[in-house]
């Protein structure tokens, strides 16, 4: 019981919270809407925001093992709202709700870990000054987060993805150039 009561809460909770904001459900509406009882609920978890923690948590972890490596900033933007874009109305509930927070560290946890993949890409086996690869995973995340901040600020009306693409039309080797110029001043 317990290998489907704790998903099925889970999976019952994201149904809601795609339908209203956060501050609309209770625990009751997710026992009734996965077919449980409220103890079964505080067995699994001690409230919703522990819930919420826990579901944003599981999927950062899932998409920062997702990509490995990564070879691209469109890559990295794309992995970074790939939760965010599947489930819109879901995050916007979490995001202008009091639990902004544990969202925005699930966004710096998986901005941090992808950004990270991809200096270590371009790096390859010809490693940079460590203050200067610091310095480009830095930047490269605070991008990410960002434009996806800015993204879920505004009500996430923008196309976000073709947002993405354009912007890294625009900045196409740019991450590399940093690469280059670390390596060649670090020889100097």
């Amino acid at each position: 019981m317990a290998n489907f009561t704790k998903p099925a809460i889970k999976e019952a909770f994201i149904r809601l919270l795609n339908e209203r904001p956060l501050k609309q459900i209770t625990v009751r509406d997710i026992v009734e809407e996965c077919g449980i009882n409220r103890n079964s609920f505080y067995y699994h978890f001690s409230d919703i925001p522990t819930l919420l923690e826990e579901i944003i948590m599981e999927e950062a972890r899932r998409i920062i093992a997702q990509y490995p490596s990564i070879d691209s900033i469109e890559t990295c933007l794309l992995a970074v709202i790939e939760f965010a874009y599947a489930n819109k109305r879901a995050i916007f509930h979490i995001y202008n709700s009091a639990n902004r927070a544990i969202y925005e560290q699930y966004l710096w946890q998986v901005c941090d870990e992808i950004v990270t993949a991809y200096a270590d890409t371009l790096a390859g086996d010809e490693p940079i000054p460590a203050n200067d690869r610091e310095l480009i995973i830095r930047y490269y995340k605070c991008v990410c987060f960002g434009l996806t901040s800015e993204w879920l600020r505004t009500g996430m009306q923008s196309d976000i993805k073709q947002d993405l693409h354009r912007i890294c039309e625009l900045k196409k080797g740019m991450a590399e150039e940093m690469i280059a110029r670390s390596r060649a001043d670090s020889k100097a």
